[in-house]
């Protein structure tokens, strides 16, 4: 079994910061991919950010491309979103979910686990 833990979400006003992380523990992690994806209010789940499992890869949504950052520390098992410039539309609850294949889907069924999310708010 896999277990995702969110953390770092928050109320921030528009224009600021948040760092997200999410704690990975179970099945080995090193070879799987991360992604961040997240879901607003009457919305459907979207994808947001995906990173290999070496780190070396990622892929990014258009509407968070050169705002928000994805890495991970292998050793700890941990992925991060840092989220930068943040606007009112990047409201949602943000999920954290682990690839098994590692194919850097942008696709939710290419998830196999996921976080019970962290709530984002950002204020105007």
């Amino acid at each position: 079994q896999v277990q995702l833990v969110e953390s770092g979400g928050g109320l921030v006003q528009a224009g600021g910061s948040l760092r997200l992380s999410c704690a990975a523990s179970g099945r080995a992690f090193t070879t799987y991919a991360l992604g961040w994806f997240r879901q607003a209010p009457g919305k459907e789940r979207e994808f947001v950010a995906t990173i290999s499992w070496s780190g070396g890869w990622t892929y990014y949504a258009d509407s968070v491309k050169g705002r928000f950052f994805i890495s991970r520390d292998k050793a700890k098992n941990t992925v991060y979103l840092q989220m930068n410039v943040l606007k009112p539309e990047d409201t949602a609850v943000y999920y954290c979910a682990a690839d098994p294949r590692g194919t850097l889907t942008t696709t939710l069924t290419g998830y196999d686990y996921w976080g019970q999310g962290t709530q984002v708010t950002v204020s105007s």
